[in-house]
């Protein structure tokens, strides 16, 4: 008997993750209450460090003796304190409806769950929230708003949203979302894509670090499967790609050693591209507690390691 790894699913299997709102707001409670102070990049009086040039980063700031020494162009980074817009974008492409069995829900319903957490952290801290996707069926993006009622509306988006669309057949999905981002986006907005980042196109990384220009963080929560993770199938297996269509029948401990090298050459890529241009790169899995993992998102935010 085969195991299949990966199947086309339709619907959003939301497990023992819904209700979404109610969940949200506890795993908001358990991990913040209150206002908080929030830090941004950009023109201000202290220093902050360096990171590479980007296209349309501000001449002014380029240190020439920095750029002399590590041979590629730095600009400097200052901090300065000052209300953050939180701007999510969630991959709702169909290979984040992936469920095994016994994991708590699909990676797209951990993502919203996790995305709606910490706007309602955000939101508690008088911060704006805006919401964008990667493929998917739902209504319309939430354009940047505050209070009571953007949470209200973001969670009703996001209940409704169903995984479609090929990101990795279609640079298409990517670009229309990263658009909108970079052309909404003000000076010291934080940036959280939510994504597996397995069947984004080639070419990701790079749109993902050009958003860090004009003093804006950028965030990747790497949000897989467990058994995505792990890969802990023995025996005959198929593995059916979610996106693609890719299908390869073979034994699951000749598989395992090289499945498992090139996720980590993978994500291991899109972190050091991020963390180049000041972002961070959390790396989670869907029976990981939410708590624990807002917790690593907003210290990722703030620059630090939670």
């Amino acid at each position: 008997m085969k195991t299949r790894f990966a199947e086309r699913v339709g619907t959003l299997d939301w497990g023992k993750l819904a209700p979404l709102r109610l969940r949200a707001r506890a795993v908001a409670e358990g991990v913040f209450a209150g206002a908080h102070r929030s830090r941004r990049r950009g023109s201000g009086v202290e220093f902050g460090g360096h990171r590479s040039y980007v296209p349309g980063d501000d001449l002014r700031f380029l240190d020439r003796r920095a750029t002399m020494r590590h041979g590629k162009l730095l600009v400097r980074q200052f901090e300065t304190e000052t209300d953050r817009g939180l701007r999510l974008v969630i991959d709702a492409s169909k290979s984040m409806a992936y469920r095994s069995e016994g994991a708590p829900g699909a990676k797209l319903a951990f993502a919203a769950l996790i995305g709606a957490a910490l706007c309602r952290v955000a939101l508690a801290s008088a911060d704006t929230i805006s919401l964008d996707f990667i493929g998917g069926d739902h209504s319309p993006p939430l354009p940047a708003m505050g209070g009571l009622e953007a949470f209200e509306r973001l969670t009703e988006i996001l209940a409704d949203v169903e995984p479609s669309g090929d990101a990795s057949a279609s640079t298409g999905l990517l670009d229309v979302a990263l658009d909108a981002v970079a052309r909404r986006s003000r000076r010291g907005t934080a940036i959280v894509v939510l994504s597996d980042f397995i069947d984004l196109p080639d070419g990701a990384a790079e749109r993902l670090m050009a958003l860090s220009s004009g003093g804006r963080v950028v965030v990747g929560v790497r949000v897989l499967d467990p058994a995505e993770a792990s890969f802990p199938f023995v025996g005959p297996v198929l593995l059916r790609a979610s996106e693609g269509g890719a299908n390869v029948e073979t034994d699951a401990a000749s598989a395992r050693a090289g499945y498992l090298a090139a996720l980590a050459a993978k994500m291991t890529g899109y972190r050091e591209r991020l963390v180049e241009q000041g972002g961070r790169f959390v790396e989670v899995t869907t029976s990981d507690d939410p708590v624990l993992v807002v917790q690593s998102v907003l210290a990722a935010i703030g620059g630090t390691s939670a």
